[in-house]
């Protein structure tokens, strides 16, 4: 008689079969009613609703939103294929949010089909599905297929969708519209469908973002057709634009976006710039003594078991992995090693700031270095493979508990020069620290450690205006991940700076 062990390996070799090309949802049918009730009960795989399963992990808490997250978008395909077959797509609000790279998780997913019912099936973690009944299917030119999702193209979907969306998703619908190559790939469907408003419109949000040859474009041909066009902004009045250029990647044009709209919220919020100190020496002191307690918030926020007695054994070299097992095989004290040695290198950046260097010039320069150190020691003790080390991840991440899923692993390799970039033309200290560690964490470019490399960055750039060190404190985790929520999935940063700015006036006054 089969031992559990090897009922439920059997199990899991089925499950492998089903994985296979980094498939993560199935149907209950795929598997048989023994190993779906094994791998369930281990928490292996996950029930989405009735005949449908995803992938899952044992060592998830209750509540974990991360498998769920990582599969919803695989399952809207899955289950519209099945329900609708090719007679479906996604909204064209939906649609043009993904052409413009948001990648947030959405409450509901709105599905067009002639095949709907006007029904809302209920998901995972209060989202859900609403299948609207339509009685045309698009012709070909207007849709196509991302991933397997149906998308209205960029084109076709500005002229459905309503004046409200340009106010709800203003950085959205900048990007899209940046990326619309020449007038006649909309004015075809305006003059087609007689949508004079529309054209109206469009015209506006054009010349609001700065390309006027567009909108007088679009004004003169529909006027030549004979239809009375009236130019409206559908835009707040306050919304702030930026120049975007087309032929950039949507990412690349999606941080410009962000940033430029950020801008003035985050000046706003913080404290005028101290300039840089006096006594480089005094500050590097600071930032000396300040190493333990940093040491210790950092690595807590990010679930290490860690002590301050840990910390200070490692930083005075006591830390042995050659002699020591325990120290060879603890995760935490890996982790603080890894603090440790990485600390020192920011440190060095800092020091090159106190000689009036462009930060964000040293940052490009100097990144990759500190996330090699931080890991090093995690490598050497075997606990990760060296390829960790190579770079920028090539796989996708998702964040525990968070709807803001980071960009692709393609579009890491456009977004980081664009941040980069961003940081050496900005004048203005305050925004380098908090846009800088915002959109750090926002792009996720590495498997791991982010949270600690963001805040590698911030410290940086405060310190290139002369603000002290600031440490962010494990008991105001909370606090701070609902501020980058707020900033990822509501696009209001001000929370956010509006934290960091409280931290560095705690930290101005320890400095005296």
């Amino acid at each position: 008689m089969a031992k559990p062990n090897e009922k439920l390996a059997a199990a899991l070799e089925q499950l492998k079969n089903l994985q296979k090309g980094g498939r993560r949802v199935f149907r209950s049918n795929e598997l048989t009613r023994i190993h779906r009730e094994r791998l369930l009960k281990n928490g292996f795989i996950q029930e989405v609703m009735k005949d449908w399963l995803i992938s899952s992990s044992p060592d998830a808490n209750p509540g974990d939103t991360t498998s769920w997250f990582a599969s919803l978008w695989e399952f809207c395909v899955s289950y519209c294929t099945a329900r609708f077959g090719k007679a479906w797509h996604l909204s064209p609000e939906q649609s043009l949010l993904l052409h413009a790279e948001c990648t947030v998780i959405p409450r509901q997913i709105i599905i067009y089909t002639p095949k709907g019912t006007n029904n809302t099936v209920e998901l995972l973690f209060g989202t859900s599905l609403y299948d609207l009944k339509q009685k045309d299917i698009p012709a070909d030119e207007d849709v196509t297929t991302r991933d397997g999702l149906k998308l209205f193209v960029p084109e076709a979907a500005l002229v459905k969708v309503p004046e409200a969306f340009f106010v709800r998703n203003p950085v959205d619908a900048q990007i899209v519209l940046s990326g619309v190559r020449d007038a006649g790939d909309v004015l075809g469907r305006l003059l087609d469908g007689g949508h004079s408003a529309i054209a109206g419109r469009l015209a506006g949000a054009f010349r609001r973002i700065g390309r006027a040859d567009m909108a007088d474009e679009m004004l003169k041909v529909m006027k030549s057709a004979d239809y009375d066009v009236r130019e409206s902004d559908p835009f707040e009045p306050a919304q702030v634009f930026g120049a975007l250029k087309g032929t950039q990647a949507p990412i690349a044009r999606r941080l410009q976006s962000l940033w430029e709209t950020f801008r003035e919220p985050v000046i706003a919020a913080f404290p005028k710039s101290p300039e840089l100190p006096q006594d480089p020496k005094a500050y590097l002191s600071f930032v000396d003594g300040i190493y333990l307690n940093d040491a210790y918030h950092s690595l807590s926020i990010e679930g290490y078991r860690v002590t301050p007695e840990l910390i200070e054994r490692v930083r005075s070299g006591n830390w042995n992995p050659d002699g020591n097992e325990a120290d060879r095989q603890s995760r935490d004290a890996l982790a603080a090693r890894g603090y440790w040695q990485a600390f020192q290198l920011v440190r060095e950046t800092v020091g090159e700031v106190m000689d009036d260097a462009n930060p964000g010039g040293l940052v490009r320069n100097a990144h990759r270095d500190w996330y090699r150190e931080l890991f090093q020691p995690c490598v050497a003790a075997g606990l990760f493979s060296a390829s960790v080390l190579a770079g920028y991840r090539n796989e996708p991440v998702f964040i525990r508990g968070s709807r803001h899923v980071p960009p692709r692993s393609e579009g890491v390799r456009d977004a980081m020069p664009t941040l980069f970039d961003l940081l050496e033309k900005e004048t203005v200290p305050s925004v380098r620290a908090v846009l800088g560690h915002w959109l750090f964490g926002y792009v996720h470019p590495y498997p791991d450690g982010n949270g600690r490399m963001a805040r590698f960055f911030m410290n940086v750039m405060l310190a290139s205006g002369g603000y002290p060190w600031t440490v962010i404190r494990v008991q105001d985790r909370n606090a701070y991940l609902a501020a980058l929520e707020s900033a990822s999935i509501d696009q209001d940063i001000e929370p956010f700076a509006g934290f960091v700015a409280e931290q560095v006036a705690r930290s101005q006054e320890q400095m005296g």
